[in-house]
């Protein structure tokens, strides 16, 4: 936080850093919700090192040494979801999915990426079927969470619109488990950039424990570690299948907007057309540079849409209709209190009974 601006939040700033006063307990409480830090961390004789509780695969530059609060608090929610979910199903008997951990490193990617295909159930040309980017992303949300994976989509820490989310920090992340994994993609990017992170991070459900972790890539080669080279490999060839590119190829080479005709047909960036077109040859790196260097430049000219919609049709990508519908019913039935069920799912009193009756859940 910008120091001038926490010292007119809090005044008295200047005087507890000096000496010369003591904060009082509301204060400090206070303080702490201004920082969004926790009260008991004001105690410590020094600052806790604040590590990722999951594993770091991220590529991006000069990331920043320590994470920042909007992000930890981002996963330690995912993790209580998945925690909660996870024992949900345990008590239905569910058992594992057997696709969660099925790749291995030593796997060809492009053959993963065609296993993912199936396994999500789109067919050739599904891409060109849907009418643009966001409803390319709604589409494959729906299907990936279909087959039992937690897939969330948010540009802010829960519903708090005042803490948005970095996409120059972290794009997305996979919490493998058998029982209940669960993908989140930043929903602060680009919708086009969204739906190459959602391909990307369920590439990593496919790996398992070892493919765990937090995603942050640049735009051109989104990793250049083993696992986050993979996870490219396959979302690359679960986004835009090489034979089908390869025959759309032949339409549109030579025209000055090719990556722009493929990204649409695909519903991908221009960006990411560019590069799995250099990647199969079809065009030299200098062709596809020199475009890259175009493109971003009028991007950054860009200003970018505000964000919004519907609150309710927005929880469908921020908690999903499948886990909040459990865990409304859980609470209907007794099996949680309507306190876990609000922190659950981040909504209360009025909100979650909305919401509830939107998915179809009677609540007294």
């Amino acid at each position: 936080m910008d120091e001038n601006a926490l010292r007119k939040r809090v005044p008295q700033l200047e005087h507890w850093e000096q000496g010369d006063k003591q904060p009082t307990l509301k204060q400090l409480e206070a303080f702490a919700k201004a920082t969004n830090t926790p009260l008991g961390f004001l105690f410590l004789p020094t600052p806790p090192d604040e590590k990722l509780p999951i594993r770091d695969l991220r590529t991006l530059k000069d990331q920043p040494s320590r994470p920042s609060p909007e992000l930890l608090d981002t996963i330690y929610a995912q993790q209580r979801r998945q925690d909660w979910w996870r024992e949900e199903r345990a008590e239905c008997e569910a058992g594992p999915l057997e696709f969660v951990g099925s790749a291995r490193l030593s796997d060809d990617p492009a053959a993963v990426g065609q296993e993912m295909r199936r396994t999500v159930g789109i067919a050739d040309d599904w891409a060109a079927q849907v009418a643009n980017w966001e409803e390319a992303v709604s589409e494959l949300r729906r299907r990936i969470e279909g087959l039992g994976v937690m897939t969330v989509i948010n540009g802010v820490v829960g519903n708090n619109t005042h803490r948005k989310l970095d996409v120059a920090e972290f794009r997305g992340f996979a919490l493998t488990d058998p029982q209940a994994p669960l993908v989140f993609v930043n929903g602060a990017d680009a919708k086009s950039a969204q739906l190459f992170t959602l391909a990307h991070e369920l590439a990593h459900v496919w790996l398992g424990p070892e493919g765990e972790g937090l995603s942050g890539f640049d735009g051109i080669f989104p990793g250049d570690t083993r696992v986050e080279s993979f996870c490219d490999q396959a979302a690359a060839e679960f986004l835009v299948p090489a034979r089908e590119l390869k025959e759309r190829w032949r339409a549109v080479k030579g025209a000055p907007d090719a990556f722009e005709q493929i990204a649409r047909r695909f519903k991908v960036s221009p960006i990411v057309a560019g590069r799995r077109a250099m990647d199969l040859h079809l065009v030299n790196r200098d062709t596809f540079f020199d475009f890259y260097q175009a493109y971003t430049k009028r991007e950054r000219q860009r200003v970018k849409p505000a964000g919004g919609g519907d609150f309710y049709n927005n929880q469908n990508t921020r908690v999903g209709a499948v886990f909040a519908t459990s865990v409304m019913r859980a609470a209907l039935e007794g099996r949680v209190s309507f306190k876990e069920a609000y922190d659950l799912t981040g909504l209360r009193g009025g909100a979650f009974q909305k919401y509830a009756r939107r998915l179809g859940v009677a609540l007294p």
